[in-house]
């Protein structure tokens, strides 16, 4: 199945009349995953036609402002239209603290039912998915988050019906890997399934260039990655912990990612993005800028 994805917001610290602060909404089966909450984000929900009251889980990168700044509005507007499940909210060291904080400066006569996890590693598995919180070095605690797939085995139709095998509770048996006995003849699962591979989306916001990225990145379908300067400031992301263009792209090389999507992009490329894309395609083709409310499909 096609996992849909939605850029609500691309800037850096300073939001561009073209780009909102960071916000990125993974949709997966049941699951409305949100990686990031900037100033506005609640707005960006309306504009891009998508209901807040659908979301399950925030991930927070790091408590940053662009990141953050947005939550008090979405709770609010949450508890206002009588949001009626739990929001898992997942974060580095210090979230629970500062979303503490939050309910005490913001005022709100109607509150949600959250639940808070501060995370490192592998903090949720379900049937179809894990998610994976590797940390990275930014100055604040902060987190890579992975999304992974579970590998599906499914049934080849071809080989179903050269067996000649009916719509029926057999084929569940051979879908979960055992063999079965059909017109006196033993069927292996085996021979007539074959693994789907799950499909991994990685997000890699605001961080210092570090092994970790590569742990993060590594064989995913997606990476979404910053791009906050070009080469000709490297040294300065390096002093403030970014990423430039260059650096995801050969994270993505070296990762042997699928595809690069670049994201987070600074107030000074508003009119020269071309300039951050050709410097990532050097290093790795398949890259693309994201735009505030593009959809992609993984």
């Amino acid at each position: 199945m096609k996992i849909p994805i939605f850029f609500l917001g691309t800037s850096q610290a300073i939001p561009t009349a073209k780009r909102n602060h960071t916000a990125v909404l993974m949709q997966y089966k049941n699951e409305n995953i949100l990686v990031d909450c900037g100033e506005g984000t609640q707005r960006q929900f309306r504009k891009a036609k998508l209901n807040p009251c659908r979301l399950t889980r925030l991930l927070i990168t790091h408590w940053h402002g662009d990141h953050i700044l947005g939550i008090p509005g979405l709770l609010q507007t949450l508890a206002l239209n009588n949001y009626n499940r739990t929001l898992y909210i997942y974060g580095p060291r210090g979230t629970r603290k500062f979303i503490e904080l939050m309910y005490r400066l913001f005022v709100q006569r109607e509150k949600i039912k959250i639940e808070v996890q501060e995370v490192n590693g592998k903090f949720l598995e379900t049937p179809d998915f894990q998610l994976e919180a590797i940390p990275l070095k930014h100055g604040p605690p902060t987190n890579a988050y992975v999304f992974q797939e579970k590998d599906k085995i499914r049934l080849d139709k071809k080989k179903l019906q050269q067996l000649k095998l009916p719509n029926s509770p057999l084929l569940k048996q051979l879908q979960t890997g055992k063999n079965i006995e059909y017109n006196n003849k033993i069927i292996k699962a085996s021979e007539v399934t074959y693994t789907e591979k799950g499909k991994k989306i990685s997000f890699i916001l605001d961080t210092l260039l570090t092994e970790n990225c590569y742990k993060a990145a590594k064989d995913a379908d997606l990476l979404i990655a910053e791009a906050t300067y070009a080469d000709e400031e490297k040294q300065l992301a390096k002093e403030r912990k970014h990423l430039t263009a260059s650096q995801s792209a050969l994270i993505a090389k070296k990762s042997k990612v699928k595809q690069l999507i670049l994201s987070h992009i600074s107030q000074r490329y508003d009119c020269r993005e071309d300039l951050l894309l050709s410097e990532a395609k050097k290093h790795y083709k398949n890259t693309t800028i994201a735009k505030d409310f593009d959809r992609v499909e993984v």
